[in-house]
Parts: structure tokens; sequence; C-alpha cells
């Protein structure tokens, strides 16, 4: 047993990015379990937001609790712990399908989304020290380009399951008699069991994989080498950091806002004019975007100033969200599936950027940082509210908003102190 080695930092690289893979394909899921359930429980905007709202509250909640499990037990058992949980969460789709309960969805989302918590709290810190502090934002890009990936390829491959009965619209439903309409809310609700199920089957293989890989030990960046036991108070003092959960909060609100009604805008008559079914691939196109411009972007990253960088791709979103507001057709739905190119570097980058040099405050600020992914959760309902006001299209105006203050943070909030930058290597962040 003592005779096994560590893993290089590369293959522990290759691990962790089949993690970010996994979990980006059971976050984009989301974006095709709204449609679907809307059909299913036949709920307006809001309500189906409730969706993206139970699971990206979760950040919020769990994140305090995943610090601690982090301090407590270090990086390689916190990742199986969170495979783990992940993976009972998406066992729970099967059950909660079968009865059909939305309480009993959201509730399955929920602990699958604690598991992720767990994921976010670990493994995005881990990779940012797991190497030269110098390349860590490229090396953070390259693995969410992997989460991307799973973004991408997700509702390509698994949506057109879920999505396979027929969604019926309000006036072809009543046609139906109600035993009929029972009949079809259920065949709705169960074509998510064997997808869910899978997922499952594979987060619970590699949680065993993980658990016999021996990755490189980082715990001098967790409260294991931290004896002075620091507070999440104490990380808070530093601006770069204060600011950088705030852009957490409304970029991850903005990707999560766009992405959640993609499907119902691209089918709208006025923009795309598809079916419903149809639209899940322009949403591997919208994560595709992301996963393209991560790749780009790890290798700009090497030679581009990471703060300038952050700020420009904010600036074309604003562009590309002030253009599917303004016009109709083809033009509306490509300038809105477009913004997930430039999405791309904007979470990893706010991610290094906010927890550089922070030492031992590295597990606090990421805790903070991944509980700003409520915004996730905040921001969809909210648009959803103005959706069912003004319409999808022109409640487009608040992730506008949003990506205004991540381009201010790119270009201003994201500077360091003089006594911080002095530890920077030059050509960093």
């Amino acid at each position: 047993m003592n005779s096994r080695r560590n893993l290089s930092s590369g293959t522990a690289m290759a691990v962790l990015s089949v993690i970010f893979f996994t979990w980006g394909a059971m976050t984009s899921l989301n974006d095709v379990l709204i449609p679907h359930l809307k059909a299913v429980f036949e709920m307006n905007y809001a309500q189906t937001m409730l969706i993206q709202f139970t699971f990206f509250s979760t950040y919020f909640v769990m994140s305090l609790p995943a610090g601690k499990v982090v301090a407590r037990v270090g990086y390689k058992p916190s990742i199986v712990i969170g495979l783990t949980v992940a993976g009972l969460g998406a066992l729970a789709f099967y059950p909660a399908a079968r009865l059909p309960s939305y309480r009993l969805f959201l509730l399955a989302l929920f602990v699958l989304a604690s598991g992720i918590t767990l994921l976010q709290v670990s493994a995005n810190p881990y990779i940012s020290l797991l190497g030269d502090p110098h390349g860590a934002p490229s090396r953070l890009n390259l693995a969410q380009a992997l989460n991307s990936l799973g973004h991408t390829l997700a509702p390509a491959l698994i949506g057109p399951l879920i999505l396979a009965v027929a969604v019926l619209g309000g006036a072809e439903l009543a046609q139906l008699s109600a035993p009929q309409q029972e009949t079809y809310r259920i065949l709705q609700a169960q074509s998510v069991q064997l997808p869910y199920l899978g997922l499952a089957c594979g987060l619970f293989a590699l949680a065993a994989l993980v658990y016999l890989f021996h990755l490189p030990p980082l715990a001098e960046a967790t409260e294991q080498g931290d004896p002075a036991r620091h507070t999440f108070a104490e990380a808070l003092r530093h601006r770069h950091l204060r600011l950088g959960v705030i852009a957490i909060f409304v970029y991850v609100g903005a990707e999560v806002a766009i992405g959640s009604f993609l499907i119902n805008y691209i089918a709208d008559p006025h923009i795309g004019n598809i079916d419903a079914g149809i639209a899940t691939r322009y949403v591997s196109y919208y994560w595709g975007g992301a996963m393209i411009g991560r790749f780009v972007g790890s290798a700009l990253l090497k030679t581009l100033d990471a703060r300038r960088l952050l700020g420009a791709f904010a600036l074309v979103a604003i562009a590309l969200l002030a253009t599917t507001m303004s016009s109709r057709g083809e033009l509306a739905m490509w300038s809105v599936i477009a913004i997930g190119l430039f999405n791309s570097i904007m979470f990893p980058t706010i991610f290094t950027l906010a927890i550089r040099n922070l030492g031992p405050l590295t597990s606090r600020a990421s805790s903070l940082l991944v509980m700003a992914i409520v915004g996730g959760a905040v921001v969809p309902l909210l648009q959803g509210l103005l959706a069912d006001r003004i319409g999808v299209q022109h409640a487009f105006v608040l992730p506008l908003l949003c990506y205004g203050y991540v381009a201010w943070y790119g270009f201003n909030g994201s500077r360091q102190p003089v006594a911080l930058q002095t530890a920077i290597p030059a050509g960093q962040p």
C-alpha cells in the first residue's frame, strides 16, 4: 500500500477533467427539464424557474458545509463524497418520475446539486493549486472546457430522450379526456427515468475510481495546513475577493438564465419557429460555444492579461444581448446562441482572479465563490417574473445588466493591492 505513488499533476488533471465533464452534463440537463416539466405540470415561467432556483440555491445553502468538509477531510475524499451524493440525487429522479411529483423532482435536484456543490468547492481550487500559480487561469479554463463539453453533449444526446413525447400546448391538452391527460403526464414524466438512472450509475462508478486513485495531496491550502483557522470575514477583507463573489453571482445568473429560456425562446414563432425537441440541439450550440471558447481562452490566457480579456468578452456578450432584444428571426436566434462563446472564460477567470494569492484562505474564499453560484437561482427566477409580464425577449435586459458588472470587474474590480501584486510573477493576472 505505502509503495503506491501519487499520480502526476498531469494525470490528476485528466482525472479531474472527467469530473468537470460529468457535472457539466448534469447541469445542462436542467435546460431540458424546464420545458419538459413546464408541459407536464402546466406551469408558468416563474413556477418552472423553481427548477433552477432549487438547483442553484443549493450552492448558497451547502457551500459553507462543503467548505468545512474540504477543510476537515481534504480534497480527494471531498471529491469522492461529492460524486456519491450527486449519484444519490440522480437516482431519486426515478421515484419522482414514477409518481409523478414536482416536489420530489425538486428534492432530487437539491440532493444532486449538493453533491455538485462539494465538487465545485474541492475541484476548482484543487486544479488552481495543482502546479505553477502562473498557469492557474489557463488550467482552470481547460478543465472548464471539458465541463462545457458535458454541457454541449448532454442536451443533444440525452435531451431528445427526455423530450421524446411531443409537448402539447394548453389548447391541445384541453381536448384530451381526463384519463388521456393523466396518461400523457405520466409518459412525459417517466421519460426522465432512464437518462438519470444512467447518470447515477456513472457517478457511482466515477466515485469508486477516484477513491482508488492517489491524487497529489494539497493539504497546505486547506485548514489542515492552517492551525490559525482563518475566518470567512478575514477572507472578505480582500477587495478583489469581495467583488469577485458578486461577479460570480451575476455571471452565473446571466449564463443560467439565458440557457433556461433558450428552448422556449427559439421555439417562438417570431424567433426560430421550431419544435422544442429539435431546439435541444441549439442548446448544445450555446454550450458548445462555451466549450470552444474555453479551449481558445486557455491558450489566450497564457499570453494575454486575464482581466482585460474578461472585460472584453463581457462587452461582446452585452452587444449580442442588445442585438437579440432588438431583432427577430435567425438574427435574434443566433445572436443569443453566440453568447455561449463569450461566456467561456468568465467563470474560471473570475474564480482564479478572486482567489489569487490568498494562501491558507483559499478554501474559505472558494466556499464564498461557490456560494455566489446562487445567482443561478435568483437571476433566472427574476427573469421568469419579467418574462411573464413583458415577454421572454425583453426580459433579456436582466442578464445584459449582469454582464455590465462582469465587464467592470474585469477592467477594475479585480485589481489587487500592491502588497499582493508584489508576490505575483510577471505576466500574472
